[in-house]
């Protein structure tokens, strides 16, 4: 499998890890939109959200509450911070497998554009 995510997952690439336990990883996204910005995936290959089955649920509850470990971790659990899945082209996913983006540090708007560029958040 060519997948960029499960490189990282298997040190083939390294990656800037900020957490990791035995069913997600988590590390600094390489393209930040806000001070903090990572991304959160789990070790199990899944392409997409449409791809989860019914015994992926508690890891994908495990990586939502890993979101709010690291917000705290970090130090913006209490003044907030947005998490985010992508699925699919029109969703803006460009890796196909699985990532909770979790972003924090600063007040953040709605809808997710960044204000100079008007660019969507990927």
């Amino acid at each position: 499998m060519d997948c960029l995510f499960c490189k990282i997952i298997n040190k083939e690439i390294p990656a800037d890890i900020i957490y990791e336990d035995d069913h997600v990883i988590a590390f600094n996204d390489i393209n930040p939109q806000a001070p903090t910005h990572a991304l959160i995936i789990p070790r199990k290959h899944i392409s997409t959200l449409n791809d989860i089955k019914d015994e992926d649920t508690a890891l994908v509850g495990h990586m939502i509450q890993t979101a709010g470990k690291i917000a705290k971790q970090l130090g913006f659990d209490e003044t907030g911070y947005r998490t985010v899945f992508n699925c699919n082209e029109h969703g803006g996913q460009t890796v196909y497998h699985i990532h909770l983006h979790i972003l924090g540090g600063k007040p953040l708007g709605w809808p997710p554009y960044q204000e100079t560029l008007k660019t969507p958040i990927n």
